[in-house]
Parts: C-alpha cells; structure tokens; sequence
C-alpha cells in the first residue's frame, strides 16, 4: 500500500471513528498521527513541522486566563446585574444570552456555558418555567460570538493560524470590514430569533442573588491579553508566533498569580487543563498535513473546481451551506483544518480573493453546530446540565430553535461577506 492511500485511509478512518466515537476523539486522533508515522507517510521532522504552534500557544494560554477569570466570578456578578435591570423575563432571558456571546468572543464556548447556565437556570426557576429554551439559547449564542475573534473559539484560532491572521485582521482585514462584523450582522438576526421564542414571558422577575466577585485581576489580565494581541497586530516581525507567544505570556502570568493570590497548585492547574482537546488538534494538523504531503489536497481541489465551474457565486454558495449541513453532525475542527487548504487551492484556480471563501467556509462550519445538541461541545455541556437538573432536551426541541438561529445567523453573515469580499467588490 503506498503513501496516498495510507494517507486518505486513516484520514477516513479517524474522521468516521470520530463522528461514532466523540469521546474517544483525542485517543483517535493521536494513534492515526502515530500510525502516519511508523508508515513512513511522514517523518518525526514533518509532523512537527505540520502542527500550527502558533494555534497551539494562543489555545493554551487563553484557556489558562478564562479558566482563572471564570474562577473570579466576575462573569456571573455581570450577568446578574444585567438581569436585575431588565423588566420582564423575556428580556433578561434575552439579554442573558447576548452576554453569553460577548463572552464567549473571548472564552472559550464550553467555559462560557458553565458560567452562564446557572444564571439562567435561577431565572427561569424563580418564574417557574421550563429552562430548556433558555439554557439552549446561552449555548447557541456562545457557539454564535465564538467566531467572531480570533481567540473566541478553536476553528477561529485554525484559520487565524492557516491565513496568517492577527487579531485585528478579524475586525478589519486588507481595509474591509472582516469576520467580526459578518458574525455580529448575523447575531442581530439570531437574536431576533431568540426574542421571538422569548417573547411571551412577559412577567416581572424578582432579583437574583447577587454573587460577590472573588477578586478583580483576572478580568485586568484577560483585557491585558486582548489589547496586546490588538496591538501587536500592527507590528510587522514574528508575525508567524507572535500572537501564540502573547497568549502563553498571559497564561505564565495567570498562573503565577493564581498561585499566589489563590495559594492554587500549579500542578493542580496543569490538571485540570483540556489536554484533550489540545493533543486532538495536534492529531488534526498531522492528519491533514499527511494530506497535503501526498498530494490529496490538490485532487479535491480539481475535483471541486471541476463541480463549480466559473461560477463563483455557486462555489461560495456550496462551501458556506455544505459546512452548515455536515457540522451539524461532525466535528467542526477537522472538518474545517481539512477544507482550509482545499479552499485556498479552490480560489487560486478561480482566481478570486481566498478571504471570500475562507470566510464563507468559517462561518459555515462554526455556525452549523448551532442546528443540533450533537453539534457543538457547548450544546453538549448544556444539555448535559439540563438532565441534572431533570429535564430531558429531545432532538426536536433543540432543532426547533437551533435551525432557524443558524439559518438566520448565516444567512445574513452570507450575505454581506459576498458583498464585501465578493468579485464585484474586489475590483
């Protein structure tokens, strides 16, 4: 068997074990990287050359400093003040869930859930009301902002690391407005959605209890992490790691602090770290890399091309619904690692901007989780906190929300990134 079919065999492989086997994905992900290499299909030096670092450094240092300002509660104290000055149910539920995504463009979705879950959860017991609208709707609104920055959420680090993106390319890129405003047009939209299905709460809530915030250093260091990403944007050396640097600087520091103000063990933070999910994109880059070594890349490119034709509106129109319908289902990391580089090749051969396909492809694949509770690991957790709470989330309950937030999110997102980014507005 030589190389290509190796390749494209345990590409395969893993990518149907991990539809099948969600949570076996990372023990997946890192036995098809080993077995790439004991075949000979890539050496030692090429599978580390394969792994984006800089994506690594900026997920693990940003999910050490959510972790610490998740521990301080300051996104719950704000949450719970926002609530308290709302007038009706419907609107704290509402604004509730517009402030899950303003977090969530910062934090990374699953952490963000279990912040806001419980807050929604006191809500709608306090008023007696079933919450798995609610709790559905904080989790589809964390899926939703993720995207919109560069450290919201893994598929937005992916890219960020494929197209050689800084923080401030994701607000505006190459003198245009960029994915966060394409994501922040979707969200009115969605949460017009969400008001619809809110709407008929009508009744005055009582206060919820206010949480004391533990301290307020997390939120300083977590808006330090920011601003220097933001800055160091318009700089013009280590372009490659610089935001991955910036990250893992801000994590050191959290911890250090952590350790001292908490008397926390740095042991005990290494831990508690998701090294699952961080060994499960190492596992996807060599994957993806052992693609593009043998030459598999290309071939779905051509074969892409083929189907499209010229017609770049229907190329575009083909990559944003087609990654809304598979991650729906699938696992949006390795969908979109491998769909990257098939994009890029795509839009060479067009010969149109790559940013209007690759942004198109983003959305499409951060967004579709949004349709099912399979969807998105937010989704999970939140339906997961549900059962312990007692309630049950059928399938067609989440859809029936899920489906036309997602659809009005993209619609709209669609829309405009084809006005801005399309040929007619490149020329």
């Amino acid at each position: 068997m030589n190389h290509q079919t190796i390749a494209i065999s345990l590409f395969i492989i893993a990518y149907i074990l991990f539809i099948f086997l969600p949570a076996k994905r990372t023990a997946i992900g890192v036995i098809a990287s080993l077995l790439i290499i004991v075949s000979g299909v890539m050496t030692l030096k090429q599978t580390l050359f394969a792994i984006n670092w800089n994506v690594m450094g900026i997920f693990t240092g940003t999910l050490i400093v959510a972790d610490i300002f998740m521990e301080s509660r300051v996104p719950a104290w704000l949450a719970e003040v926002i609530v308290n000055r709302t007038k009706s149910a419907s609107w704290a539920i509402l604004l509730v869930c517009i402030f899950t995504g303003f977090i969530s463009s910062f934090v990374e979705n699953v952490a963000t859930v279990m912040i806001m879950a419980p807050i929604a959860l006191a809500i709608a017991k306090k008023l007696n009301f079933s919450p798995v609208k609610v709790i559905i709707g904080v989790a589809i609104s964390s899926n939703l902002q993720g995207t919109a920055t560069m450290i919201g959420d893994s598929p937005s680090m992916l890219l960020a690391g494929f197209a050689k993106m800084n923080f401030w390319d994701f607000f505006f890129y190459k003198g245009k407005p960029s994915i966060f405003f394409a994501v922040e047009i979707g969200a009115v939209f969605a949460f017009v959605v969400l008001y619809l299905f809110f709407r008929k709460h009508t009744q005055k809530h009582p206060p919820v209890s206010q949480e004391k915030v533990k301290s307020w250093t997390p939120t300083i260091l977590l808006v330090c992490m920011v601003l220097s990403l933001a800055m160091a944007s318009f700089l013009r050396f280590g372009s490659s790691w610089r935001a991955g640097a910036i990250c893992i600087s801000f994590g050191v520091v959290s911890i250090i602090y952590n350790k001292l103000a908490n008397g926390s063990s740095i042991r005990q933070t290494f831990k508690t770290f998701d090294w699952n999910t961080a060994f499960f994109l190492m596992g996807i880059f060599i994957l993806v890399g052992s693609l593009t070594v043998t030459g598999w890349i290309e071939i779905a490119a051509e074969n892409l091309a083929r189907v499209v034709g010229n017609n770049i509106f229907f190329g575009y129109t083909l990559i944003v619904f087609v990654s809304v319908a598979l991650s729906a289902f699938i696992d949006n990391i390795p969908f979109l690692a491998a769909m990257l580089p098939v994009t890029i090749s795509l839009s060479t051969k067009l010969g149109v901007d790559p940013s209007l396909f690759l942004f198109g492809l983003l959305i499409g694949a951060s967004l579709g989780g949004n349709i099912t509770p399979i969807g998105a690991s937010a989704n999970v957790v939140g339906c997961g906190m549900l059962k312990k709470e007692g309630y049950q989330v059928k399938f067609g309950d989440f859809v029936k929300i899920g489906l036309p937030f997602t659809l009005a999110a993209v619609s709209a997102a669609y829309i405009f990134l084809w006005f801005v980014w399309g040929p007619a507005a490149s020329k």
